[in-house]
């Protein structure tokens, strides 16, 4: 009786175990879609709060970038801000998208044009660090500039003011992977 009941038990116990494993299984695949879908996949959705802060996070920290932010993430290209780097981002301001015909930026963010402002986006980037004294020995040399998305962008300097693209530099800012430029003109292709 007693190897009835202890079989019993045993059975009752390994039912119990697999019914619990099978439903903190599914819970998991649950929770992991559901943070997939909400989150940036890669580097671009570890939070730390202990190391300086990468491009991607000054960015998101910047009131006046959020329009920037909210391009990139539309694009779902955080990634590229978060990459070890160095990297060189010149970041358009909200005014600056303004400035854009009407309508433009709404159709950018569209889900169809994702695309289109990746690139866009990306053309903001240069890989390398270039801070004001590296972009004016590169505009004294004659040199463009080599953008992320394989275009050459010119640099111009007129007297201390520093261009890229057509687009001024009004503000620099450093960041863990690199370096960020604030401009006033959104570069267009």
């Amino acid at each position: 009786m007693k190897n009835i009941i202890l079989k019993i038990t045993t059975l009752f116990f390994l039912l119990s175990l697999l019914a619990a494993c099978g439903s903190t299984q599914e819970s998991a695949q649950e929770t992991s879609s559901e943070t997939a879908s909400s989150h940036p996949q890669g580097q671009a959705s570890v939070v730390d709060d202990v190391s300086d802060p990468n491009i991607l996070q000054v960015a998101i920290s910047s009131e006046p970038h959020s329009t920037l932010v909210a391009g990139v993430q539309a694009a779902e290209i955080e990634h590229v801000l978060v990459n070890a780097g160095p990297l060189t981002v010149f970041a358009p301001v909200n005014a600056a998208f303004d400035a854009l015909p009407e309508g433009t930026l709404e159709n950018l963010l569209k889900p169809e044009n994702k695309e289109d402002l990746a690139t866009i986006i990306t053309r903001h980037a240069a890989p390398g660090s270039y801070d004001i004294d590296a972009l004016k020995r590169e505009a004294k040399k004659g040199r463009k500039l080599y953008m992320a998305t394989g275009d050459y962008l010119e640099v111009t300097v007129d007297g201390d003011d520093v261009s890229v693209g057509g687009a001024k530099i009004v503000g620099t800012v450093a960041a863990s992977n690199g370096i960020i430029h604030v401009i006033e003109k959104v570069i267009l292709p």
